[in-house]
């Protein structure tokens, strides 16, 4: 079993002078909250509780003018700089010790353009907000699988999702972007302006600004047959949907969950917390097509419990919310994989029985259709060859409990290894994956370095898996 440190001894809170608290809140339109103010802590909480650090100060942006002041407040008091959107981050990117948050959570407004089919929103928002706003017009972009998760890191890390195989990555629908560089210039990249930027954030993480507002390609999907059928942790299981990928139409998505029956009422109570295999299903294509679909299900094995219904889109990417609040204890590890070999299968069913908790999952995800339509050099995404990506998390209710399963996930990982790609998906990484940086970009690594040294020479935007300039 690999053995892996526990977290870092707690540093003390580093205070800004009266002087410079005085410069920073003269200067903020928004609020700015610091140690010993009312709403600190609460302030100073990520989504993952693994990362329990005490910034200098918080600053909650009202516009983009914040977030310029805050960026060159950072830069010229040489303070570490976090930034932070849902603050979903894993690895706890969006908080820091005795530094600056820059939290856009305020910065939610949206406008969709329902004859170009594109929407316009603010960094702060989460994929709850794009999807609803969008939604009202019968129109989607790809998004995370957690509604509460930020637009900004799920987007710029690639942006994986249910609509995938039919639409692409998030970062593929990124056609615009208001971009603060290190030197506090408002940049807006487009294809036609600055689109090395662009280039750069479609899939290069946080590395090269503060996103201050990011524009999408929709696409008309509204309604969808959606929701998780579960079946018994079987690698015949894992084989037919193996097919059930190959040979279905791109309108399809299905996520793979591997881990503990949760306590739902449509799954019996006998499974609850017993190991299986799910499909979460987002068909958005023709409903005379449903049945189908749900023959389609219903044969990859013995079904235990189903929740398969027509919903609007929104809902399905909430179906993890009451499972997974923020609050809990999370240690990530990704792998990407050209197919599904049945050695990797059987890697699945042997640590799936071994999952720590409800809360942990398994969760593959297929990359097929027009996530590979698309050249592996044209966004910083690039893994375009990869036919699934992989998310192994144990997530549990204490910190010890965490730390107890990182053992299972090392050597879970080690056990794809063999079957899986050098690197990984950027936004599935833990902070100590650092080293992985180089293989998770591949080929485009060289490109985006210069670009680093270009608009951030002096990697100011350092809290990502960063491309050190």
């Amino acid at each position: 079993m690999t053995a892996h440190p526990t977290a870092p001894p707690r540093t003390l809170t580093t205070t800004l002078t009266d002087t410079l608290s005085r410069q920073l809140r003269d200067s903020i339109h928004g609020e700015v909250i610091e140690p010993g103010d009312p709403g600190y802590e609460d302030a100073r909480k990520v989504y993952n509780a693994m990362h329990d650090k005490r910034p200098a100060a918080v600053v909650r942006a009202a516009d983009a003018g914040d977030i310029i002041t805050t960026v060159n407040f950072a830069r010229e008091q040489e303070l570490t700089l976090a930034v932070r959107g849902g603050s979903h981050a894993v690895a706890g990117y969006g908080t820091c010790d005795g530094g600056v948050v820059l939290d856009l959570g305020r910065m939610r407004g949206i406008r969709i353009d329902p004859e170009a089919r594109t929407a316009r929103a603010e960094g702060g928002c989460t994929w709850a907000d794009l999807n609803h706003a969008a939604h009202a017009f019968g129109l989607a972009t790809t998004g995370g699988v957690i509604s509460s998760t930020g637009i900004g890191g799920l987007t710029t890390g690639g942006g994986m999702g249910y609509l995938s195989r039919r639409c692409g990555l998030a970062c593929d629908n990124l056609i615009a972007a208001d971009v603060v560089t290190a030197d506090g210039s408002f940049v807006t990249c487009t294809p036609e302006r600055e689109s090395n930027l662009l280039w750069a954030v479609r899939g290069g993480g946080g590395n090269f600004g503060v996103l201050a507002s990011l524009s999408y390609q929709l696409h008309p999907v509204a309604d969808i047959l959606g929701g998780p059928t579960f079946y018994p942790l079987d690698p015949e299981v894992m084989r037919r949907y193996r097919e059930l990928i190959a040979d279905s139409p791109e309108e399809l998505g299905a996520l793979l969950v591997v881990g503990l029956g949760p306590p739902v009422p449509f799954l019996p109570e006998r499974w609850h917390g017993r190991p299986l295999c799910g499909v979460v299903t987002c068909w958005s294509g023709s409903e005379e097509e449903d049945d189908r679909i749900r023959a389609r299900l219903d044969g990859l094995g013995p079904v235990l419990g189903q929740y398969l219904g027509r919903m609007p889109y929104p809902v399905v990417n909430t179906f993890f919310d009451e499972m997974l609040p923020a609050g809990l204890f999370h240690y990530w590890k990704g792998t990407f994989s050209h197919g599904l070999p049945d050695a990797a299968i059987e890697a699945y069913v042997s640590f799936g029985a071994g999952t720590p908790s409800i809360e942990s999952a398994t969760v593959i995800f297929p990359l097929d259709g027009a996530v590979q339509r698309v050249g592996p050099e044209d966004t910083a995404f690039a893994y375009r060859d990869a036919d699934f990506a992989t998310a192994l998390s144990p997530t549990l209710s204490t910190r010890a409990g965490c730390e107890a399963a990182m053992g299972w996930v090392h050597d879970f990982a080690a056990a794809l290894a063999p079957h899986s790609a050098e690197g990984a998906y950027v936004n599935f990484m833990d902070a100590d994956d650092q080293h992985r940086v180089p293989a998770n970009y591949r080929q485009n690594h060289d490109r985006l370095r210069s670009l680093k040294r270009r608009y951030d020479p002096d990697n100011l935007f350092r809290l990502n898996h960063n491309i050190k300039p």
